[in-house]
C-alpha cells in the first residue's frame, strides 16, 4: 500500500467536490481506466458505471462516463445499483470493467470510486498504482479524436438482471412464505430493488430507509444504524430485519426479538450452515479478517473446519479465498462472500443464505446464533517508534508466554494503528481474568520497550 496517493484499501474516497474526490480527478480517472482496458484488451472497452443515491454521485458518475468517452469508451449508465450488482453486471455483460461511485457506509457529504474488473472482482494493488500514475500525469494518456471517441448510454434493465441472479441465491427447495421481513435499505443503492427481491421470494416486507433524497443516505438508518429496524421489527412483530449499508455490500441482522445479531455469529453459523450442506468447498476453510472475535474461530473448529485470517478488507478475504479454493468467508462488520454466487460482498445475498439456514435447521435465529464469543481486552500504548514486535526481544518473549498460557483457547494480536503514533495490545481468550493479566503484561512490555 506504501507509496500510493489517491487509492485506498477500498478505491479512492473523501469528501464529495474536494480533492481527490473531484469532477476533475473522476474525468481523467475514466480516461485511465479506458486507457488501461484499451491497451490490454479491446479497441473500444465497455465500462459499467454505477452508483448509490447520493447527491455528488450526478457528478462523478457524469465526469467519469464523459472520460471514458473521450478516451473512446463506451460507458453504460445503470443508475443506483448495490455494489455487488455492479461487480455481477460486468461479469455478465462481459465488460472489460466496472465502476462504482459510492462512500459505503460513510455520510452523504463523502464519495468514493471502486474499479472492478471484467470478472467481477476488485482490481490488484499493482493494477491501481498503474491508474494512479495516469491520473497524476494526464499527458500519459494518448489523446483520441475525430471517430475514435466513445458514446454513454443508460441501461436501467441491468437491475433485472442483479435481482434474477440474487434470487437464484436462494436454494429453490425454500421460499420466503409466511416470513414477515423488516428491509431496511439505509436510503442508499439498494432502496428499490431490496425489498423487491425478499417480496418476489414471497415474503411479506415491511420497507424501511427506502426514500432517498441525496442527503439521507445512511443517516440513522441501514446496517450502521439497526436501532430503527429493531424497533419495527418488534413493532411489527416480525420474524427477522435485514439492514445494509448504503451500497448494499453488507449487512447486519435483527432476530426475532429485536436483538442486533453480531457479524461473527453470522459467520459462524454461515460456516457451519455449509459444512453442513457440503458446501463449504474441498478447502474446508472460513477466511475471516484479524478483527473477528476468537469465539468464532473456536466455533468453526468444533465443526472440523479450519479459520484463516488476512488483513482487514473484504478484497483481501477474496484474494485469500481464490488462492485456497475456500467458497465463504467474512468480517464482523457484516461483508459476507458467498463465492459460488458473488465476487464481493453483497448484503441482500448474504440474507438470503441467512434465511435459508433458519429453514434448513428449522429454529429461529436467536437459536442460532448462540454462539459464545470470548472475552476481549485491549490497550493503547503510545510508542515513539514502530518497530516490527518480533523483532524486539522482550516483546517476542512476552508474546511467546501469553500464547502458551492461552493455549487453543485464546488469541494475542498486536498491531500498530495506521493514523496515531499507538500499539494496539489486544487478547482474546476464553477465561477473563487471564485475558485480562496478559493484556495487561503485554502492554507494560510493549511501553517499556517503545515507548
Amino acid at each position: 500500500m506504501s507509496g500510493r496517493k489517491l487509492f485506498g484499501t477500498d478505491g479512492i474516497r473523501g469528501k464529495a467536490n474536494v480533492y481527490p474526490m473531484t469532477g476533475e480527478v473522476a474525468f481523467v480517472l475514466g480516461r485511465a481506466v479506458t486507457s488501461y482496458f484499451q491497451k490490454n484488451f479491446t479497441k473500444k472497452p465497455l465500462i459499467i458505471i454505477g452508483k448509490d443515491t447520493r447527491l455528488s454521485c450526478y457528478m462523478l458518475e457524469q465526469a467519469f462516463s464523459a472520460g471514458v468517452c473521450s478516451q473512446g469508451g463506451k460507458a453504460i449508465l445503470t443508475g443506483p445499483l448495490p455494489t455487488p450488482g455492479v461487480a455481477f453486471v460486468t461479469q455478465s455483460m462481459r465488460a472489460d470493467a466496472g465502476v462504482m461511485i459510492s462512500a459505503s457506509h460513510n455520510s452523504f457529504e463523502d464519495n468514493g470510486i471502486k474499479i472492478f474488473d471484467r470478472t467481477g472482482h476488485k482490481l490488484p494493488d499493482e493494477i491501481e498504482l498503474e491508474l494512479e500514475k495516469m491520473v497524476l500525469d494526464p499527458s500519459s494518456i494518448p489523446v483520441k479524436v475525430g471517430d475514435q471517441l466513445g458514446n454513454a448510454k443508460r441501461l436501467d434493465e441491468v437491475i433485472g438482471r442483479y435481482i434474477v441472479n440474487t434470487k437464484a441465491a436462494l436454494s429453490p427447495q425454500y421460499t420466503l412464505e409466511g416470513l414477515r421481513i423488516v428491509v431496511d435499505a439505509a436510503n442508499g443503492a439498494g432502496y428499490k430493488l431490496a425489498p423487491m427481491v425478499f417480496e418476489e421470494l414471497g415474503a411479506e416486507v415491511i420497507a424501511i430507509g427506502n426514500t432517498p433524497n441525496g442527503t439521507n443516505i445512511n443517516l440513522n438508518v441501514g446496517a450502521l444504524h439497526p436501532e430503527a429496524c429493531a424497533d419495527a421489527v418488534k413493532k411489527y412483530r416480525a420474524d427477522l430485519g435485514v439492514c445494509l449499508d448504503g451500497d448494499g455490500d453488507r449487512l447486519t441482522i435483527v432476530d426475532g426479538n429485536g436483538t442486533v445479531v453480531h457479524g461473527d455469529k453470522l459467520i459462524g453459523l454461515c460456516g457451519k450452515f455449509l459444512k453442513d450442506n457440503n458446501e463449504i468447498g474441498p478447502a474446508n476453510e472460513v477466511v475471516g479478517t484479524v478483527m473477528s472475535n476468537f469465539g468464532v474461530e473456536y466455533f468453526l473448529q468444533q465443526q472440523g473446519l479450519t479459520f484463516t485470517r488476512t488483513q482487514v478488507g473484504d478484497r483481501y478475504i477474496v484474494e485469500r479465498m481464490r488462492q485456497s479454493g475456500a467458497l465463504f468467508g467474512g468480517e464482523p462488520s457484516g461483508h459476507l462472500v458467498f463465492k459460488k454466487y458473488s465476487t464481493t460482498g453483497d448484503g441482500i445475498l448474504a440474507a438470503l443464505k441467512v434465511i435459508e439456514s433458519i429453514r434448513f435447521y428449522d429454529m429461529d435465529l436467536a437459536d442460532l446464533t448462540k454462539i459464545e464469543m470470548f472475552p476481549q481486552v485491549m490497550q493503547n500504548v503510545h510508542v515513539s517508534k514502530r518497530v516490527p514486535f518480533e523483532e524486539v526481544a522482550e516483546i517476542k518473549k512476552a508474546m511467546d508466554h501469553a500464547e502458551a498460557k492461552l493455549g487453543k483457547e485464546g488469541r494475542i494480536l498486536l498491531r500498530y494503528s495506521g493514523t496515531e503514533a499507538l500499539a494496539r495490545v489486544m487478547v482474546e481468550g476464553k477465561d477473563n481474568k487471564l485475558v485480562n493479566t496478559l493484556c495487561t503484561e503485554l502492554a507494560e512490555t510493549v511501553k517499556k520497550a517503545l515507548g
